[in-house]
């Protein structure tokens, strides 16, 4: 009798898409709104529920080694100068 390692599925969920990136579940799916990373919605529910490719998701960290981030500075610029 052999046993079989199962294989990883083609589809990840969201909570299997963010521990692959190690972040948390609610950044994954503002990164999937925003485009920031390739997600597919599925059809046919009440509630939006994201699938992710585990090659989209690398090839989104390739990509932008640091996503960018709108978020203003904590330091003004005129202290960051001194």
């Amino acid at each position: 009798m052999t046993s079989q390692v199962p294989t990883p599925s083609f589809w990840l969920t969201a909570s299997e898409a963010a521990a692959h990136l190690k972040v948390k579940v609610r950044t994954l799916l503002l990164w999937a709104r925003q485009g920031k990373v390739k997600a597919y919605a599925l059809s046919g529910t009440a509630r939006r529920i994201w699938r992710f490719r585990r090659e989209d998701l690398d090839a989104a960290l390739v990509e932008s080694a640091v996503l960018v981030s709108l978020t203003p500075s904590v330091c003004p610029a005129e202290r960051m100068e001194k």
